[in-house]
C-alpha cells in the first residue's frame, strides 16, 4: 500500500519515514496517485483539512483507501478533525489518530493497520 502525505511541521513526515513505506509528499496538491493509497495528513487551523490536501483529493480520491491523521489534543474537539472530515466526505475509514509525531507504539499500530489493507 502506498502512502500520500502532507506535513507542515514535520510531524507527519516523521511518522511516514518511520514506516519505511513508499510514499508521495503532497506539496501543492497537483501530485497524482494512480494506485491505491492511504492518506496521512495533519489537521490545520481549528479542525480544517489542509488546502493542499483538499486540492490533492479532488483528483485522487478514487484510489483513497483510508486516512491517518495527526493532531494536537490541546485543540479539544477539533483534535484530528481533518481525518474525520476526509473520512466522511470520501466514505473511507479514519484508520488512526496520532498525537503530533506519535510514539514508537503508534508506529507499530499503524504498521499493523497498513498490513491488513
Amino acid at each position: 500500500m502506498k502512502i500520500a502525505y502532507a506535513s507542515r511541521t514535520g510531524n507527519v513526515e516523521s511518522i511516514v519515514q518511520s514506516l519505511g513505506i513508499s510514499s508521495v509528499f503532497i506539496e501543492n496538491g497537483n501530485e497524482i496517485m494512480d494506485t491505491d493509497y492511504v492518506l496521512f495528513t495533519y489537521t490545520d487551523g481549528y479542525g480544517d483539512v489542509p488546502a493542499e490536501v483538499e486540492t490533492f483529493l479532488i483528483s485522487n480520491s478514487s484510489h483513497l483507501k483510508g486516512v491517518i491523521v495527526s493532531g494536537d489534543q490541546s485543540y479539544g474537539e477539533a483534535y484530528c478533525l481533518a481525518g474525520d472530515k476526509i473520512a466522511e466526505t470520501y466514505d473511507v475509514p479514519c484508520l488512526y489518530k496520532v498525537e503530533n509525531s506519535g510514539t514508537d507504539s503508534d508506529v507499530i499500530a499503524i504498521k499493523e493497520i497498513l498490513e491488513k489493507l
